[in-house]
């Protein structure tokens, strides 16, 4: 990784100096090459950019947000880099709030609504082209020489459909604004410190609860965003199937890269760490270790999805035979998951209490340990008693999209408490865990984790099974296995 070539600058009244790394190998700047630096560049504005193609939906976002809050300004930020080690960042991720309502996913962005008679007016606050005249541009850490161009605010306008303005001038706007102001929280620490004798946690938390909630019902560009989610999904399951017996020989860590490079190659990213868990590690929800061995004869379990250049995840989980086929005790666990999840799948439908599809699927897998005598029945009061939950733990599903936990800060009664309607996007995710060191279940059960999970989209009449392109049951699983590895 290359060293900032950082000079000494002399601080003015108007600019803070461009920070001097401590160990640089170049003392400073001559003043022959700074005034070389400034001149020689082409113009490479560009003026004929379209809008993106999610413009006109975050228009309607922002009108429906500004309805809700008359009169008030209310501040979005994306948020800011966040370092990982010294002077190294994570990658960027913009806050799902910013970028629903924008579409722009770059650092230090700031949407703001201020209130007008009719409604409110939007301005984009975004760091402008880096300086050419105090050498910023091939200076700075994060200079476009060194971090790579970004947008000029008029190229901005263009794209997003929204005025824009330098966000350096935006603290001190936000210190001078009088009247209500609202903001999201968690963000952008300065943006926070110019308001904070503005706002209340309570009233900006209505905010980001009413953010939250915008995103339950999906647009139709939403949901084919997932859809491309969930496609590219399938193709990184696919993948790892074909180099299972290269993670025989390494470890879950080759599972958890191959799947890594399709999300890269056609998305931005996974959507969150990939459980890549072989063997017992199944039995850990979230496993993102992904360093321990993968065996024939074990199960591995796959929960991954890939995130897509606008932010929108998928969420599926296959629990695979590593040598292709499920044993007798393997393939019992696994038809009783799938058995649950089918009622799970079923339960989704408009009009549908929330709850439902959880319920459907506990009361499967409830009537299976019964069944096999590892719970004292009868069904109802394994439920009612919540005793499954020794060996289902967790729930059987939740939204999904530009998060893989979307809408989590929404009103109990607007989303658990809640009813299904078209264009809601869940997970249907049931799973039997047997641990390893659990003596109240036989032998062979323990260390065997089973979990399926499909992403549901509620449609007007059902459901659609956005990835139905991987197989589920258990001997549809061995054949799509079999098929692949030729």
């Amino acid at each position: 990784m290359a060293e900032e070539l950082i000079p000494e600058t002399p601080e003015t009244e108007t600019e803070e100096p461009i920070k001097q790394r401590k160990n640089g190998l170049y003392p400073g700047v001559s003043d022959e090459l700074a005034e070389n630096m400034k001149s020689g560049w082409a113009d490479t504005e560009l003026r004929d950019l379209a809008p993106i193609a999610q413009a006109e939906h975050t228009a309607r976002r922002r009108a429906a947000l500004s309805a809700r809050f008359p009169g008030e300004r209310l501040v979005i930020p994306a948020g800011n880099l966040k370092t990982r080690s010294n002077d190294t960042e994570y990658p960027f991720r913009s806050s799902v709030e910013y970028a629903y309502l924008t579409g722009n996913q770059t650092e230090d962005g700031v949407l703001v609504l201020e209130p007008t008679a009719d409604g409110h007016q939007a301005t984009l606050y975004l760091l402008p082209r880096s300086n050419r005249e105090n050498g910023e541009f091939w200076l700075d850490g994060q200079g476009e020489l060194w971090v790579g161009r970004r947008h000029s605010l008029s190229e901005a306008e263009l794209l997003y459909g929204i005025p824009a303005s330098d966000v350096r001038e935006l603290p001190e706007k936000l210190k001078a604004a009088t009247g209500p102001v609202r903001v999201v929280r968690g963000y952008d620490a300065g943006i926070e410190a110019a308001l904070t004798d503005k706002v209340t946690a309570e009233r900006d938390e209505e905010l980001r609860v009413f953010l939250s909630e915008m995103r339950l019902v999906k647009d139709d560009f939403e949901i084919g965003e997932l859809q491309k989610a969930v496609d590219s999904t399938v193709r990184g399951f696919e993948d790892v199937v074909k180099v299972l017996d290269k993670a025989e020989a390494t470890s879950e860590r080759y599972v958890e890269g191959t799947f890594f490079l399709r999300a890269r190659v056609e998305g931005n990213d996974v959507g969150y760490g990939t459980i890549a868990a072989a063997g017992p590690h199944a039995c850990t929800l979230h496993w993102v270790r992904n360093d321990g061995p993968v065996r024939s004869g074990d199960l591995l379990l796959l929960d991954a999805g890939v995130e897509t250049h606008t932010l929108y995840t998928a969420d599926v989980t296959r629990t695979l035979p590593v040598n292709g086929t499920y044993s007798e005790i393997q393939k019992k666990i696994y038809d009783a998951v799938y058995e649950a999840q089918e009622a799970g799948i079923a339960a989704v439908k408009p009009g549908a209490k929330y709850r439902d599809f959880h319920d459907a699927a506990q009361r499967v897998l409830a009537e299976k340990l019964v069944e096999w005598g590892l719970v004292e029945g009868p069904v109802e009061r394994v439920l009612e008693l919540g005793l499954q939950r020794r060996w289902t733990l967790h729930g059987t599903g939740h939204m999904l999209g530009m998060d893989v936990h979307d809408c989590a800060v929404a009103r109990t009664e607007t989303y658990v408490d809640g009813t299904l309607e078209p264009g809601m996007v869940l997970t249907v995710e049931p799973g039997l865990y047997f641990q390893a060191d659990d003596l109240t279940v036989p032998q062979e059960y323990r260390g065997i984790g089973v979990r399926i999970e499909d992403d549901i989209l509620v449609t007007e009449d059902g459901n659609r099974n956005l990835s139905a392109g991987l197989p589920r049951r258990s001997d549809e699983v061995e054949s799509w296995m079999a098929s692949l590895k030729g």
